[in-house]
């Protein structure tokens, strides 16, 4: 069988819903609190819904291929900004959150597939797969949509909760001005990454329009 985009299509999607579906088996394991609590904050780590954005882009690319008409997860802009989201997830964690906590045996397995395995392996897939000619800087504002939606929710939601799920954005620790501040930069970081893939989408355009 040939590598295409529906192969590597495939392993992605079955590696990306068993370590989403191994993460929730174990926090629910591992609980604190009620299981229904334990799964909304399940649900509240911008780790787990954007791999669970990846598994689904992944599902769609293998069901329907690459392509701008057949649903919205295939679109190569929507693989494009996907592709930054999960770069954002693999850098903080591995810069700033990897030694806060050294989990052992089925936990490292899921934090090491969520948090390494599968942002490498999305990025690998949208160079090498995913068609890169039609990317416009007007396209990266949009994309800057789903963080401030999932910081909102975050901080609204953990204003009656008091549970923030990343240390950065503890507002009961560090203050809503501390918290604003690095909201902010992690704006600036998305900002950034996105202006970096969409330069080298029309590099790689560039290179192959002249060859």
């Amino acid at each position: 069988m040939a590598f295409t985009a529906k192969t590597a299509a495939l392993m992605g999607a079955v590696i990306g819903w068993f370590a989403l579906l191994l993460q929730l088996i174990l926090i629910i394991q591992n609980r604190v609190t009620t299981v229904p609590e334990t799964v909304v904050r399940y649900f509240s780590f911008f780790t787990i819904l954007t791999n669970i954005l990846v598994a689904v882009s992944f599902t769609a690319v293998f069901a329907n291929g690459i392509a701008a008409k057949n649903s919205f997860f295939t679109r190569p802009k929507t693989l494009t900004a996907t592709a930054v989201y999960i770069t954002i997830v693999g850098i903080i964690y591995n810069t700033v959150l990897r030694f806060i906590w050294v989990p052992t045996g089925w936990d490292m397995v899921a934090n090491e597939l969520l948090h390494l395995i599968i942002p490498v392996a999305f990025i690998l897939f949208w160079l090498k797969f995913v068609p890169k000619q039609n990317m416009e800087w007007k396209n990266i504002l949009p994309w800057l949509a789903y963080p401030l939606v999932y910081v909102a929710y975050i901080l609204t939601r953990g204003a009656f909760a008091d549970f923030y799920p990343y240390p950065f954005i503890d507002v009961t620790t560090l203050g809503y001005g501390h918290v604003f501040l690095n909201c902010v930069i992690l704006c600036i970081a998305f900002l950034c990454f996105s202006i970096l893939l969409v330069t080298i989408a029309k590099i790689i355009t560039r290179i192959k329009t002249r060859s």
